[in-house]
């Protein structure tokens, strides 16, 4: 009777596994649970050791990178059935590649900077910096024509003396002067707007 019992037993093993191969042949791979348990069984704690070589003893990274690889072989179940032979050289070789592009990206990436000394700087005033602007803008106004212009491609474009003379298609003696003259009369138009040298 217990013979007759484990033959039924056998044959209800057998069934089941041909369901389970029809089902992957119908729907595609699907991840064998116990096979991932016994992946994690044999190989969790070597490839944790392994790894842990490979990043400098830094536990969380290495428990991070075991994990990925084992969720990486869960995806590529179906392969690992198939292959003949142990799967710890694969593991190890993903193992490795995820380390690798772990490096690479950190390398890529900009270093992080401790924000703390940037808190204690302080921040130049943005109102401050606008009404400059308006006063020295209104000053400008009051300038002659020939005398802004002379101003502004010197000092506000950072031209020489020979290159304004040469885009304002005069002679560079005269740009010398009027930048004088022109300097002279926007220190008196700041003067008289309350901006002091």
């Amino acid at each position: 009777m217990r013979k007759d019992a484990a033959v039924a037993d056998d044959r209800r093993g057998m069934h089941r596994a041909r369901h389970r191969a029809a089902a992957r042949h119908v729907n595609g791979p699907v991840p064998d649970e116990e096979l991932m348990r016994s992946l994690y069984r044999e190989h969790a704690g070597p490839l944790l050791a392994y790894v842990l070589r490979l990043v400098a003893g830094d536990r969380q990274r290495a428990e991070d990178v075991v994990q990925e690889t084992l969720i990486r072989a869960w995806k590529n179940a179906g392969q690992l059935n198939r292959a003949t032979g142990s799967v710890r050289p694969w593991l190890v070789t993903v193992a490795r590649r995820i380390v690798i592009d772990a490096h690479r990206s950190r390398q890529a990436r900009p270093q992080e900077v401790d924000p703390s000394p940037l808190e204690v700087m302080p921040a130049e005033d943005e109102i401050d910096k606008a009404l400059w602007l308006m006063t020295l803008s209104d000053a400008l106004d009051d300038l002659t024509p020939a005398h802004r212009e002379v101003l502004i491609e010197t000092y506000f474009k950072g031209r020489t003396v020979n290159e304004a003379a040469q885009t304002l298609g005069i002679p560079s003696g005269t740009v010398r002067s009027r930048v004088f003259y022109a300097l002279r009369s926007m220190k008196l138009a700041l003067e008289e707007r309350g901006v002091s040298a």
